[in-house]
């Protein structure tokens, strides 16, 4: 192609293009600036709130303490009457039981067991006015033999139609008789254990071969119990209904008969105490070793829920001192790190007139005087103080009477509650 025909050929081209207005163009332009620019104004805006809001919020934090952390508004909630605890022993808080000689003047926990548990003169027949819920078990003597008194939730006193024999030490009750459903109750014989349905009035005595039994615990289940004496133990299969002979099995012993416990057990010394679980297929396994300092252990060891309750002497206490005994201390403990520990000392009374050289106080609380009864709910135990039922209550710390005890020997059972 020739150069001059270049010309006329971009001419051809240039004609067939729609020709540009210059207003709409220009219109065009200023539309995309104006939008840029309210972009970059809310931007602005937006950046200059959030710098305000983070400028509150240091100033807030940096007047709040040198910390940095905003304290709580509120102080933090206690149930009623809650009483702050004495110290810590071993970790673990403890409270100080009021002393002894005071029980009569605590505040008192309302219950079937009344003011004052005695044995009563003329109870009716269990036959004619069955129980479906046993409050309470006492012995009446007669004889050299022990007849059974069953308490109700409405405060009525039944007898059973039984004869028991005394045991090695002395009445056969044990503190954990009464079962979970509070219709069964179990008392320790020479050579067995006896069985009574307090709903239907029916007995069954159930052999085990050893001579010496002293103490017995149910499992949750109702239907099965463990009966125990100095050196043995048995798990014993419980139906009243068969006529044929219940399951027997040898289970791990101990010394102390009263170790014996399910679900859980607190045992062992100090340095080696030991929380275990009892299960119908697996025995006692151990599911916690609390640092408690324990000379012996006193009495069943008793649990609700995941938490177990015992009592133990202790050796030297520096935070609580004594002149003429050593604490006693109510351990309730659980397995699970989210439930922590509480501890109850129970101390002396010091001397009310001090005189010169003397260093025996007025009240002194012997090992063997005080031991766990039970549960009254989730969160209450139930002690016996010498001739005293208590109850202290884990969430406020505060000691409760229950009743005051004429009777040798009592059994709580799930009842109380009315």
């Amino acid at each position: 192609m020739r150069r001059e025909g270049v010309p006329i050929l971009l001419d051809q081209a240039s004609d067939r293009l729609p020709e540009p207005d210059l207003a709409d163009v220009a219109w065009a332009g200023g539309v995309v600036i104006r939008r840029r620019q309210r972009r970059s104004t809310v931007a602005g805006i937006v950046v200059v709130l959030v710098i305000a809001v983070v400028v509150a919020v240091l100033i807030a934090l940096g007047g709040s303490g040198r910390s940095g952390i905003a304290p709580p508004t509120t102080a933090p909630t206690h149930p009623p009457g809650y009483l702050p605890p004495t110290g810590q022993i071993a970790g673990i808080d403890f409270w100080t039981a009021p002393p002894a000689g005071s029980e009569r003047f605590l505040d008192r926990m309302d219950t079937p067991l009344g003011d004052l548990l005695r044995t009563p003169e003329d109870p009716d027949e269990l036959r004619d006015n069955p129980v479906d819920q046993v409050a309470a078990v006492v012995l009446a003597e007669l004889n050299g033999s022990y007849t059974p008194l069953l308490l109700a939730p409405n405060t009525d006193w039944v007898r059973a139609n039984l004869r028991l024999r005394p045991i090695a030490t002395g009445q056969p009750l044990s503190s954990g008789s009464i079962a979970p459903n509070g219709r069964l109750v179990a008392f320790p014989q020479p050579g067995g254990v006896v069985v009574i349905d307090a709903s239907t009035d029916s007995t069954k005595e159930i052999p085990v071969p050893a001579a010496d039994l002293r103490s017995v615990s149910w499992l949750p289940n109702s239907r099965n119990l463990l009966v125990s004496g100095p050196g043995s133990a048995y798990r014993v299969e419980v139906d009243l209904q068969s006529r044929e002979n219940p399951e027997v099995v040898a289970v791990a012993a101990s010394n102390n008969a009263e170790a014996a416990t399910a679900p859980y057990r607190l045992d062992g010394p100090q340095g080696r105490v030991v929380m275990m679980q009892y299960t119908r297929s697996d025995g006692w396994y151990p599911v916690g070793s609390p640092r408690l300092p324990v000379d012996s252990w006193v009495g069943q060891t008793f649990a609700v829920g995941n938490m177990a309750a015992r009592l133990f002497v202790a050796t030297q206490l520096p935070q609580v001192p004594t002149a003429a005994s050593r604490p006693q201390v109510v351990a309730a403990i659980s397995p699970q790190q989210t439930s922590p520990g509480r501890l109850l000392v129970l101390g002396e009374t010091p001397a009310a007139t001090p005189t010169p050289g003397r260093t025996t106080p007025d009240e002194v609380r012997e090992p063997g005087c005080c031991f766990v009864l039970g549960w009254y709910d989730d969160r209450t135990v139930l002690l016996q103080v010498k001739d005293w039922v208590l109850g202290w209550d884990l969430g406020t710390g505060r000691v409760r009477r229950v009743t005051e005890l004429e009777v040798g020997a009592v059994a709580l059972g799930p009842g109380l509650r009315g």
